[in-house]
């Protein structure tokens, strides 16, 4: 604790002190008071001046101190000073000492409390800065809870001190009016709780209440204004419909049919979005491929002296399109209609809240819920336009091998994609403008990365910057700068083709949300609120066109946040629930994460312990010749609360699934590490990081008990 804070800390610890050894509480009982009340009443009309800043200085400073007796002096203010005089005094004192309450909480205690909880105040404080106003004068309305526990827990929030100020002002008022008023009968009054009577304290919960019920209210006001412009149908055609049939369309109209609700889906492209058709399904059948490849090089670690190759790139990319022809009939036209979804294949366009049209045909809908998807960003690198560039899009529908291919970006798709054409035989070059690979996960994580990548062969070029393309003598060219020395000379790298792996976009062009005025995030998604719901409050959106997670297992989860409340809003309303989701690289060895890293809790400021477990010490990794990779698990200080895991390795993706359960449940290292795992497997990884993280929290005392013990015992 900083110097100024301990001199602060040790005055208010002195006075309070004070408060208590010369019992100076016993002045601010209420029949000590009653008894005094003729001798105060002569004081005040000798010295009115002199009374009133004495009373005001005192209620401030029993306020901010949080002492008890602010209620007393409430009453006696009434009685000595009349009801106009004490309810000027208290209505600004009160909220004065109140303040001061919040400040000492704030200059005293924020940082320490947010060090210790960080994930827990985040959270309390993003709910702070949304709607902190209201939930003060929500409490500051009803007198059940005690104010002096509402100044100091809100001075550990971000809210400000004005906001905190003006709103105390007005929420406290009623009650000082009713306090102050009952001090003007001061002898009549038996107790305190004489004033608060049952029916008093309901009245104050019903007006405590009335924010609430104002909140409703206005919410659906503006969401009858924003509706008002267009013509409601006096009945409509079905319940919902969706746009886009990848993976969150698709469960949200399961969910929607599951529940008898009448619902469409419509499509433009193919069923199953990106996901079936040109993201998952075929990159990890191609990085399975690539892998078997990188297996038969490898036959002497196997004890195969030699294992021939005959690579047929044509064949691997007919593959491909088997393995998706094999997943079709899941994501199928026809299984979708048997489970009662209307399936329509168009282009859709909303035209109201109310109506999406499709071609000629008008479809009439109590809900919409937009799951539009994303396409690969291409940046707007000169002479790249007039290339015939792959991204991940079309890059399943060549069918020759490039002898020398471009990766540009260092992210999950553009590593993966890198690694895989690297084992098949292209010469890769992966360019990245960032420091290193995969910049959301730690430094080791990426160093592993880049070595199993040059490991097989590609060309990783770091701080490098692609600045144009040309061609020049039937070769294609591409120019980069560095990023950590703009002033070097640009290097140039020939190539045969180029894959852009930069990220993706979502999809909100082409059918209606900006005529309607569907509101965007600066990142150009969808806005939706922690419903899923739109500045429309029938309209919703789920998936990459919403974000934060481009995932397709967080697409599927949204989905049924944005159905249910799209469909039984009006009953019950769920948010969305993000604090547990998972991601994985498909590289060799592959990345997975849940939770935060270390890099993330470092710059968040939130303490941790990190536990290691190398792979290198595994039984079942051994024999399998995969022995190289990593478990890191970042848990609270001296506890075994998981914070977050990254695994690094083979199988990491299914691997992390038992962390992810742990976490959703509350579930610490020790429950794992008491939970049976099968011998010999790779998920026995997850057990002994769990007995790292024992070891090094060993009970000493326990242990040389044990041994004193078992000393005696040999007796």
């Amino acid at each position: 604790m900083r110097r100024p804070q301990s001199i602060l800390l040790a005055m208010a610890l002195a006075l309070i002190g004070s408060y208590v050894a010369f019992d100076l509480g016993g002045y601010l009982q209420l029949d000590y008071l009653q008894s005094q009340q003729e001798q105060l009443a002569r004081f005040v009309d000798q010295n009115p001046a002199l009374s009133r800043l004495g009373y005001f200085l005192i209620y401030i400073a029993v306020t901010a101190l949080s002492l008890p007796g602010a209620a007393v002096l409430t009453l006696v203010g009434g009685a000595v000073f009349g009801f106009v005089w004490a309810l000027l005094l208290v209505s600004f004192a009160s909220t004065l000492g109140a303040t001061g309450a919040f400040l000492l909480s704030r200059y005293l205690l924020r940082n320490a409390v947010s060090r210790r909880f960080h994930s827990r105040m985040a959270a309390i404080d993003a709910g702070i800065e949304k709607d902190g106003a209201f939930y003060l004068f929500t409490l500051r309305l009803v007198p059940v809870f005690p104010f002096f526990v509402i100044n100091l827990v809100m001075g550990l929030t971000t809210l400000k001190a004005s906001t905190f100020f003006f709103v105390s002002q007005l929420g406290m008022f009623p009650g000082t009016i009713v306090f102050v008023n009952a001090g003007t009968q001061l002898a009549k009054i038996d107790s305190i709780n004489g004033i608060l009577s049952p029916v008093l304290l309901a009245s104050f919960v019903a007006l405590g209440l009335f924010p609430l019920a104002a909140r409703i209210l206005i919410a659906r006001i503006k969401a009858h204004q924003i509706l008002k412009p267009f013509p409601k149908p006096t009945q409509f055609d079905r319940n919902l419909i969706v746009i886009g049939a990848g993976s969150a369309g698709l469960v949200s109209s399961y969910i929607a049919s599951a529940t008898r609700a009448k619902v469409t889906l419509i499509e433009k492209h193919k069923m199953g979005g990106d996901c079936l058709n040109t993201g998952c399904v075929p990159s990890k059948a191609l990085l399975r491929s690539a892998k078997f490849v990188h297996h038969c090089r490898r036959s002497q670690d196997f004890g195969i002296a030699n294992a021939e190759l005959d690579i047929r790139f044509p064949d691997i990319m007919e593959r491909i399109k088997r393995v998706i022809r094999k997943i079709e009939p899941h994501d199928s036209i026809e299984r979708y209609t048997e489970l009662g979804v209307e399936c329509i294949s168009g282009e859709a366009k909303i035209i109201t809240p109310y109506c999406v049209s499709v071609g000629d045909v008008q479809l009439t809908t109590r809900n919409i819920i937009i799951a539009a998807g994303a396409r690969p960003f291409v940046p707007p690198i000169p002479g790249l336009e007039r290339l015939d560039y792959l991204t991940s899009d079309n890059i399943w529908d060549i069918t020759e091998l490039p002898a020398r291919l471009v990766v540009l970006g260092g992210g999950p798709i553009g590593c993966e994609i890198s690694q895989a054409f690297a084992r098949l035989g292209s010469q890769v070059t992966q360019i990245e403008m960032a420091p290193r690979l995969l910049v959301r996960e730690d430094e080791s994580v990426s160093n592993r990365v880049y070595d199993a990548l040059t490991g097989d062969g590609v060309n990783v070029a770091l701080n490098q910057r692609a600045i144009k393309f040309f061609e020049h003598d039937d070769r294609s060219i591409v120019v980069c700068e560095s990023t950590l020395k703009p002033e070097a000379e640009p290097t140039e790298i020939a190539f045969d083709r180029v894959i852009v792996a930069v990220g993706r976009r979502a999809n909100v062009e082409g059918y209606g949300i900006e005529e309607l005025g569907i509101s965007l995030n600066p990142d150009n998604t969808i806005h939706v609120d922690e419903y899923l719901t739109t500045n429309f409050p029938n309209i919703y959106a789920c998936g990459d066109v919403a974000g934060p997670y481009q995932f397709t297992h967080t697409a599927s989860h949204q989905a049924w946040y944005a159905t249910v409340n799209s469909l039984f809003g009006k009953l019950k309303r769920f948010k969305a629930d993000y604090s547990t989701i998972p991601w994985c690289t498909f590289t060799d060895p592959e990345v997975a994460r849940v939770g935060i890293n270390e890099s993330e809790a470092i710059d968040q400021g939130i303490p941790y312990e990190l536990t290691t477990f190398d792979l290198e010490d595994l039984d079942r990794a051994i024999a399998d010749e995969t022995a190289s990779g990593i478990v890191r698990v970042l848990t609270v200080p001296g506890k075994d609360k998981i914070l977050g895991v990254t695994i690094v390795g083979e199988h990491a993706g299914d691997l992390i699934s038992e962390f992810v359960l742990a976490m959703r449940c509350g579930l610490g290292l020790g429950k794992i590490l008491g939970t049976i795992h099968i011998y010999p497997t790779l998920a026995e990884a997850n057990k002994y990081a769990a007995g790292e993280w024992r070891r090094s929290h060993v009970p000493n005392l326990l242990l040389r008990i044990a041994q004193c013990y078992h000393s005696l015992r040999r007796r």
